[in-house]
Order: C-alpha cells, then sequence, then structure tokens
C-alpha cells in the first residue's frame, strides 16, 4: 500500500479530524480572549490548546489532501 493510499484511505474521518482540530482552534482563540480580560493562564493554556488544534487540523488535512491527490493520480490508470 502506498503511503499516499494509506494517509487518504478514510476521507471522512480526516474531515472529522480537520474539523475537530477547527473547532479546538476556536476554543483556545476564546481561551486568549478571556485571558485577555482575566488571569494571564488562560492565555497560556489557550496556546497550548491551539498547538494541539493545529496538529489535529493538519494530519487531518493532510489526510484530504492524500486522498485528493492519490485519486487524481490513479484517475488515468484504470
Amino acid at each position: 500500500m502506498s503511503l499516499l493510499e494509506k494517509l487518504g484511505q478514510d476521507p471522512q474521518r480526516s474531515m472529522r479530524r480537520f474539523l475537530c482540530g477547527l473547532g479546538l482552534f476556536i476554543f483556545g482563540l476564546g481561551m486568549i480572549f478571556i485571558g485577555y480580560y482575566h488571569s494571564h493562564l488562560w492565555q497560556i493554556i489557550g496556546l497550548a490548546v491551539i498547538a494541539l488544534a493545529i496538529l489535529i487540523a493538519s494530519f487531518g488535512y493532510i489526510g484530504l489532501f492524500a486522498n485528493r491527490l492519490y485519486h487524481l493520480l490513479n484517475r488515468h490508470k484504470h
């Protein structure tokens, strides 16, 4: 199994990961906004949540991209 095939084998799961990462990113931004008016600890936690969100969303996006690229490259082989 090629790397593209393995990464893009489940586009629905990749989309869920991407949307989960996007939601966490927005949640992290909200925590940073709250930290602006309250304790700075909210901002630090928000930055950690944003870092995690970027990793999750990136992995999901790579899966979506790999699926599209795999189907594009293998379209003419059938």
